[in-house]
């Protein structure tokens, strides 16, 4: 079984759900794109290195399709990490001044 992968796509769509139900709707600005191309770049230099010299994936555990050495799934974790962490960012940083 692929769980690297399952949990990689189910990691994205709980991000989805919680930036529409925070409200914040980073997904929607054009800004959150541009940094996540500088995010993409800094992960292709770090865990391109890392997964050709370091880190070894188990094949049975993810799809085995790679951009570069990179499996898809550490980009589709990477895409959640990130986006998750903006938008608490911004839910939090509004209520903050709301108060």
């Amino acid at each position: 079984m692929k769980e690297y992968t399952i949990l990689a796509i189910i990691s994205i769509f709980i991000t989805i759900a919680i930036d529409n139900y925070m409200g914040v709707k980073i997904l929607r600005r054009k800004e959150y794109y541009i940094f996540l191309i500088v995010i993409f770049i800094f992960k292709l230099l770090v865990n391109g290195y890392l997964t050709r010299h370091i880190v070894m994936y188990n094949s049975a555990f993810f799809l085995g399709v790679r951009l570069g050495t990179i499996p898809v799934e550490d980009f589709l974790f990477g895409f959640s990490m990130v986006t998750m962490t903006i938008v608490f960012w911004e839910y939090f940083k509004r209520r903050e001044h709301a108060l």
